[in-house]
């Protein structure tokens, strides 16, 4: 299935299960469907399993978001604890839409407890009280980490289900009974070897013809590349590595700490899961990696580079990175929204060390090249995310491996067979229903969730560049054809422009009709950017 099948299904507010190998575009494509919503005045939930995940989509975790927290099971007692609590109540009343990333590393017990709050709060029985589920994620790679405790069979519990591995053997799942959409387009990698044998890992048929080519990519310590990013499987050897690296530079040592605003807990499951630190350290030299994405200035996340100097005026770091660009560092933010508001804020240097870092924290990352011990995986699927971060065969440098590097869980592979039948029949499905069929199922789900369905007859209107409502006299109309797609995140192309409307005195729905985006979107984009007062 291409993204703009699963986008079109997506629209149609139907329970998904939004999957595919690395690099197929899963987090593209919910972010443009969070585009589409938000344009459309519809803000849905958007969590993640893991802290790290969730700053990858500008969210918070699943278990802050319900309010479960570090809980691992739910009595009758703790359910209405979390029901009564106004502010969690609030939040879930509210969702109509609520996505769930990196669904791989949640338990199907978190998911039963999710959906317990869910049907609490909105007093439903139906799946999640009722609202679209959207889950995300490749069951390939990185597992959830389950730990027994004394607790386990103290007492009963509300949740009575036995404590289960994967989200989908989760009765819940099977009552959401999600479309499967399997995005099978690649957008990281482009060598076709590379992408077979990653292919064949997934199959578990791994073989002599692929570990021919592991071993020509096999290196010692020493003849592996110096500015390459190690990948380790402990966090003991990334922190081993970066601080030995740093400590044999000659020169000052400057130090960057984050700052941070906003609700205590929710900063601190932003700190958690920002992969760049709270305290940075950097001399001349260093090798670093950045850690967000801005195609104007010429990095994304995994960018590698080396401290080239620090800007004289402001202190910030200057990187040069491969292709020899210098860039200047500047601090950024990382937010954690909530109905078109930001609840907490920390800023910090879109950078980290980079001469190692775990495998758990390179998941998301696409990385040019990357020199990686797997020696000692310890799960299923650590193997394959490593490699897959790479774009080419030819970026990988690998220490060691053993048996369990290049090897997925057995239950998935059968588990994936059933996925990828299951998206064929969803595409097949889909593609009979007519175009306006499916128009008018788009429009029906933004009714029942209450937001506003924008007619291409009114977006021309409002577009038109009409003097009455638009007293400066520009043609926004032209102004929406130059501005790049709305249905993605802000980035710096799109500030610029917000930047210059505004210098123009223009209205706040003059410049969101001119961006296609809700007038609420642009205040608070505004307020972000220290244009206005917050």
């Amino acid at each position: 299935m291409i993204q703009s099948q699963a986008f079109s299904i997506l629209k149609t507010g139907a329970n998904i299960f939004l999957t595919g190998e690395p690099g197929s575009g899963k987090t593209y494509t919910v972010n443009r469907y969070v585009e589409y919503l938000r344009a459309r005045d519809v803000e849905p939930a958007i969590t993640a399993s893991t802290g790290i995940a969730a700053t990858h989509i500008g969210g918070m975790t699943i278990h802050s978001w319900c309010g479960i927290g570090i809980k691992t099971k739910l009595d009758e007692r703790d359910l209405n604890k979390i029901a009564g609590n106004e502010y969690i109540a609030k939040r879930v009343r509210r969702t109509k839409v609520l996505i769930i990333d990196e669904v791989s590393m949640l338990t199907a017990e978190t998911l039963c407890m999710v959906d317990a709050v869910c049907r609490e709060v909105k007093l439903s029985m139906e799946p999640f009280g009722g609202m679209q589920v959207v889950f995300v994620g490749d069951f390939f790679q990185l597992p959830p980490v389950v730990r027994a405790s004394a607790e386990d069979n103290a007492e009963t519990t509300f949740i009575d289900e036995p404590l289960f591995h994967f989200a989908y053997t989760a009765f819940d799942w099977t009552r959401v009974n999600p479309v499967v959409c399997y995005l099978t387009e690649q957008y990281r990698q482009d060598d076709d070897d590379f992408i077979a044998m990653l292919s064949a890992i997934r199959r578990n048929a791994f073989g002599e013809n692929q570990l021919r080519y592991i071993e020509a990519r096999k290196k010692e310590h020493h003849s592996a590349p110096d500015g390459a990013p190690r990948l380790f499987s402990h966090n003991a050897d990334v922190d081993r590595i970066n601080e030995g690296m740093l400590s044999k530079l000659s020169g000052e040592r400057k130090a960057f700490a984050m700052s941070s605003q906003g609700f205590d807990a929710l900063v601190a499951i932003l700190k958690k899961g920002c992969i760049s630190p709270e305290a940075l350290y950097l001399k001349t030299g260093a090798a670093v990696m950045f850690t967000k994405n801005n195609l104007k200035k010429g990095f994304v996340n995994g960018t590698l580079g080396v401290v080239d100097g620090f800007n004289k005026t402001n202190g910030n770091p200057v990187i040069k990175i491969r292709s020899g660009q210098l860039i200047e560092a500047e601090p950024v933010d990382w937010t954690m929204e909530e109905n078109g508001k930001v609840r907490a804020r920390i800023t910090q240097l879109p950078l980290r060390l980079a001469w190692a870092i775990t495998v758990h924290k390179s998941q998301g990352m696409s990385l040019d090249e990357a020199v990686m011990d797997l020696s000692r995986v310890f799960e299923f699927g650590q193997g394959y995310v490593a490699l897959s971060r790479v774009r080419r065969l030819s970026g990988i440098f690998l220490l060691g491996w053993n048996e369990r590097a290049f090897k997925v869980h057995p239950e998935i592979l059968a588990k994936d067979e059933f996925f990828r039948a299951e998206s064929e029949t969803a595409k097949t499905s889909f593609a009979e229903i007519s175009s306006d069929e499916l128009e008018k199922r788009h429009k029906h789900f933004i009714d029942a969730c209450g937001g506003i369905n924008i007619s291409r007859e009114r977006t021309s209107v409002n577009l038109s560049g009409d003097k009455k409502a638009n007293k400066s006299g520009i043609n926004l109309e032209t102004i929406r054809e130059q501005t790049p797609n709305a249905y993605r995140p802000w980035d710096e192309a799109q500030d610029e422009k917000l930047r210059e409307l505004f210098t123009k005195n223009l209205s706040t729905a003059d410049i969101a009709g001119a961006f296609g985006r809700k007038k609420g979107a642009i205040s608070s984009r505004l307020r972000k950017l220290g244009l206005v007062q917050h």
